[in-house]
């Protein structure tokens, strides 16, 4: 693509690429000079240069000039980098009938099953902190709302490979960040907001404030999915222009579950809407499931699948992958794994532990906390297992340059009566699990889900991911699940 395609008043320069990242080689790109938490692309021109930038967007005047290479000057940065970055892939998102989930907790699930299914009636892709998937392709994670280029670049990979719709988790710091303000929304949803990423926003005030940006931005003819049984949920629709579909179980709403039953490996529930009831069943199963199901469920039907069409396929939906993700090996106890990671995720989880174990069982709760994110939360997480388990085993989770075992420590100040142990290594303590696990007792091992990677102080190192380990450890004492 030319320059002048992208800007007024420029030369007739071939860009092939663009950079943010001073650090990647890029030829022939644009390099903008954004600002982040921590750097400002400002300080990082000559380098962008080296790696084969050709054309310099900044907002602030610069030391020097070189020769040869073409600076715009701009008010906002990350304003053009998003409008440029949409045209240079051929707006994208204007393409695909685009589904934004935005929330504290269930992002992942709801994205998940609007894509499988979506995929029944056009194909759809999904983008988040499970994976990058589309058609035959699954790609890694990148974060969970990808920076600029990224996500655009992904959009039109996904164009071009005939897919028709895209499910994209959108969280609080992308939003922030301003990474999807040139995505053409056409639904987005709002799960829940509870206690996360204050490290970041420093306030609940301007964690909401972050996830209402989504909803004030929408276009007229967009559809904005709430949760009226979130204190937040009409109060994040308040000022958007879109037209306003509400879910809940407590509170009356346009899609509201009015009885349902939850059991060990399914759920039946009765749906209320559009002056209707349906009787549904899923193998989704614990409460918080029901409002992930039920959002997406509002949201396919308000942007035109009838819940007829849905039924066959919500009976059996694709397992999400880490998420209330149930570890069948043949044992005669209970495993889940979750990547519950909040005060809220991880006390729903334990509530359903709670109504899946026998009152003469044990539950044996895993977690840790993240290093360098939220030090806040980890007392939280103590005071609420210390509530619904009856053993604790604390070790690491993403401990980044802090000690596995400070972190530990942090999360013990929050238990009180129930006994608990600290083996840093993941993999032993999902062993000890385990191991002293009787018939009929429920484990429950939260944070990573099926991350295959650990953050320590080198950066990621690779990592089996909770599902594949507690598979692994289970067999090697002796239970095996024979494939059907």
């Amino acid at each position: 693509m030319k320059l002048n395609e992208l800007f007024d008043q420029v030369g007739d320069i071939e860009i092939r690429s663009l950079m943010a990242d001073s650090r990647k080689k890029r030829p022939d790109s644009i390099f903008f000079c954004e600002k982040g938490m921590m750097n400002d692309g400002h300080r990082f021109v000559d380098q962008a240069i080296e790696n084969g930038a050709k054309v310099i967007v900044h907002s602030e005047d610069l030391p020097e000039k070189k020769p040869g290479i073409t600076y715009i000057k701009v008010k906002d940065v990350n304003q053009v980098y998003n409008h440029v970055a949409d045209a240079f892939y051929g707006y994208p998102s204007h393409g695909l009938l685009m589904f934004g989930v935005t929330g504290t907790n269930g992002k992942s699930t709801i994205s998940c099953v609007i894509r499988d299914v979506l995929n029944s009636y056009r194909p759809c892709g999904y983008i988040g902190t499970i994976a990058i998937q589309y058609g035959s392709v699954k790609l890694p994670p990148l974060l969970t709302t990808p920076d600029i280029d990224d996500l655009h670049g992904i959009l039109h990979d996904m164009v071009d490979a005939g897919i028709e719709a895209c499910a994209l988790e959108a969280s609080s710091i992308g939003i922030e960040q301003g990474r999807v303000d040139a995505i053409d929304f056409d639904t987005v949803i709002f799960t829940n907001l509870t206690h996360d990423h204050l490290d970041y926003h420093g306030t609940m005030e301007n964690y909401f404030q972050a996830k209402k940006k989504l909803f004030d931005s929408l276009k007229e003819d967009a559809i904005a999915v709430t949760n009226v049984d979130d204190p937040y949920g009409e109060k994040i629709v308040a000022d958007t222009k879109a037209r306003v579909v509400t879910y809940g179980i407590e509170h009356d709403a346009d899609y509201q579950i009015t009885r349902y039953q939850l059991r060990k490996d399914r759920t039946v529930f009765t749906l209320r809407c559009n002056n209707m009831e349906y009787e549904l069943e899923t193998n989704l199963v614990a409460k918080f499931n029901l409002y992930n199901l039920l959002a997406a469920i509002a949201a396919l039907n308000a942007s035109g699948i009838s819940i007829t069409q849905m039924l066959p396929k919500l009976k059996n939906l694709t397992q999400v992958e880490g998420r209330v993700q149930r570890i069948d090996e043949g044992q005669p106890f209970n495993v889940i794994v979750d990547f519950a990671h909040t005060p809220d995720g991880i006390e729903k989880l334990c509530q359903y532990a709670s109504a899946i174990t026998p009152k003469e069982n044990r539950i044996i709760a895993i977690t840790g906390s993240a290093g360098q994110r939220d030090t806040a939360k980890r007392p939280t997480f103590g005071k609420i297992m210390d509530k619904y388990a009856d053993m604790i085993i604390l070790t690491e989770d993403d401990p980044r340059d802090e000690k596995p075992i400070n972190i530990a420590n942090e999360i013990a100040k929050g238990i009180e009566s129930t006994p608990y142990i600290i083996i840093e290594d993941r993999y032993n303590a999902i062993r000890e699990a385990v191991e002293m696990c009787d018939a009929n007792d429920t484990i429950v091992i939260m944070g990573k889900g099926d991350e295959r990677f650990m953050y320590r102080e080198f950066g990621r190192e690779p990592y089996e991911g909770d599902d594949a380990v507690a598979r692994e450890v289970i067999r090697n004492y002796g239970f095996h699940q024979e494939e059907q």
